[in-house]
């Protein structure tokens, strides 16, 4: 049977596993409080989208901020870059970590400025996701199919490699 854990608990979870220091991962805290890595996952998701009873509407509000770093625009990337610009280590981690990226981010978005990568990174319209997962299918069905004929000529020349041992070749004649 599974424990139940009371609704202050959670809470106390959930923000234990926000303020968490960089160096922490969700499983190390999970692990610290005898909680499943999922639960907590599941309950942080729930304070999100203010299931989670006794979470404060501000501590929400700071949750439902974070977006992921595909979505940020040119603009705020390069905002993030500057204001990251005289940062040491531990500064600029901590000012990652409120905005919901990690240093290596900044540092990738700052590369793509510098080389004039134009990458927009938008996000791919489902049509484009439905396309490409058909076209992905269809190249494996082929190489699956290319894998099977060159499997069976392989076979193929070993037995024809075996019936010239048995009984000759008929250049032998």
């Amino acid at each position: 049977m599974s424990p139940r854990f009371s609704q202050s608990f959670k809470k106390q979870a959930v923000e234990k596993a926000l303020n968490r220091q960089d160096n922490t991962t969700l499983k190390e805290v999970a692990d610290s409080l005898g909680v499943g890595l999922s639960s907590l996952a599941r309950w942080t998701l729930q304070a999100k989208n203010q299931e989670l009873e006794s979470i404060s509407p501000n501590e929400v509000s700071c949750m439902k901020k974070e977006k992921r770093p595909q979505d940020w625009t040119l603009e705020e990337r390069l905002n993030m870059i500057i204001s990251c610009g005289a940062l040491d280590k531990k500064a600029l981690s901590e000012h990652c970590r409120e905005q919901g990226i990690y240093p290596h981010h900044v540092a990738q978005w700052k590369l793509d400025f510098a080389s004039g990568n134009k990458s927009d990174n938008k996000p791919i319209s489902r049509t484009e996701v439905k396309s490409l997962k058909h076209e992905n299918k269809a190249l494996k069905k082929e190489l699956n199919r290319k894998d099977k004929a060159l499997a069976e000529t392989a076979a193929l020349l070993v037995l024809q490699k075996k019936v010239n041992e048995i009984w000759g070749s008929d250049e032998d004649s």
